[in-house]
C-alpha cells in the first residue's frame, strides 16, 4: 500500500532507482559564466529530482543531491553553510524550505555547521513564473551580521538567471562576510554554456553522427542493458587476480 517510487522515473523501487543513478552519473556538470557553480544540468533525471524535492515532498532527495555536490564540486575550506530562503508563503504551503533541507544535508556531508543567515525582505515575491528581467531585479534579502573572516557556502536548489543567489550573496557581503561561495544543485541551460570536450576523438564522433541519432541527443534514461554494462565494467568489479605467468610476461 505504501510502496516507494523512484523520484526520477516514478517506478516502484528505491528513492532513486539504479537506472536513474546511472543517468546522473553519465551527466556532465554544467559550466556557468556567473559565480554560481552547479553540480547537475537542470534536465532529464536531475530535473525530476529537483522538482520532486521542491514540489512533491521528496525530502530524501536532498541527501542524494548533497552527496553529488560534494563529489562533483568539492567545496572545501568553508566555515558555515547557509541557504537562500524561499518565501514564507511557499514554505508554509510545502511544510519545509527545500533549499534549507539541501543546505543542512550538505553541511552534514562536509562536517560544517549550517546556520540560517538570510531572510527574505518584506514584500519580496517568489521567483517562479517571472520573466528573466523580473528575476534579476526582484529578489531582496537581509542578512544577519557577523564577524569578518568567515567563509560562507551559499546553497540553492536550482539556478536560472543567478539573480537570487547574487542578491543573497550581496546581502551576506554587506553584513560582513568577506568570502561567499555560491553553489546550486542544478542549473538551467540558459544559465550555463556547454563545456568543450577535452577528447578530440569524442568531438569527431559527435560531429559525424547523423541528425536525430542517439549520439547527438542528450541521454535521459539508460536502458537496462546499458545499466548492467555499467555495473559489469565498474572499477570495483573489474579487478581480476593475476597469475604468475601473466605477471612475468608483463614484466
Amino acid at each position: 500500500m505504501f510502496a516507494t517510487r523512484c523520484a526520477g522515473c516514478n517506478q516502484p523501487g528505491d528513492l532513486v532507482c539504479h537506472r536513474c543513478r546511472f543517468s546522473l552519473a553519465a551527466s556532465r556538470p554544467p559550466h556557468s559564466d556567473s559565480e554560481v557553480v552547479a553540480a547537475l544540468p537542470f534536465d532529464g533525471v536531475a530535473r525530476q529530482l529537483v522538482l520532486g524535492l521542491k514540489y512533491r515532498n521528496r525530502r530524501g532527495v536532498a541527501r542524494l543531491l548533497a552527496r553529488l555536490i560534494v563529489r562533483r564540486v568539492r567545496p572545501t575550506a568553508v566555515d558555515l553553510v547557509t541557504w537562500a530562503p524561499t518565501s514564507a508563503t511557499r514554505a508554509r504551503r510545502r511544510g519545509y524550505d527545500q533549499a534549507e533541507l539541501l543546505a543542512r544535508a550538505l553541511g552534514r556531508e562536509l562536517g560544517v555547521p549550517c546556520r540560517r543567515l538570510l531572510y527574505r525582505a518584506h514584500g519580496a515575491a517568489p521567483q517562479t513564473g517571472l520573466a528573466r528581467a523580473d528575476r534579476l531585479g526582484n529578489p531582496a534579502f537581509r542578512a544577519r551580521t557577523a564577524r569578518r573572516g568567515l567563509r560562507v557556502l551559499l546553497v540553492d536548489d536550482v539556478v536560472t538567471t543567478g539573480g537570487t543567489l547574487a542578491a543573497a550573496a550581496a546581502a551576506l557581503r554587506d553584513a560582513g562576510f568577506d568570502d561567499v561561495v555560491c553553489i546550486a544543485a542544478a542549473a538551467t541551460p540558459s544559465a550555463t554554456r556547454p563545456v568543450q570536450s577535452a577528447n578530440p576523438a569524442q568531438a569527431r564522433t559527435t560531429a559525424m553522427a547523423s541528425v536525430g541519432s542517439s549520439s547527438t541527443s542528450t541521454p535521459r534514461m539508460p536502458t537496462d542493458s546499458a545499466a548492467a554494462t555499467f555495473d559489469g565494467t565498474s572499477s570495483r568489479k573489474a579487478v581480476r587476480s593475476a597469475d604468475a605467468p601473466s605477471l612475468l610476461r608483463a614484466s
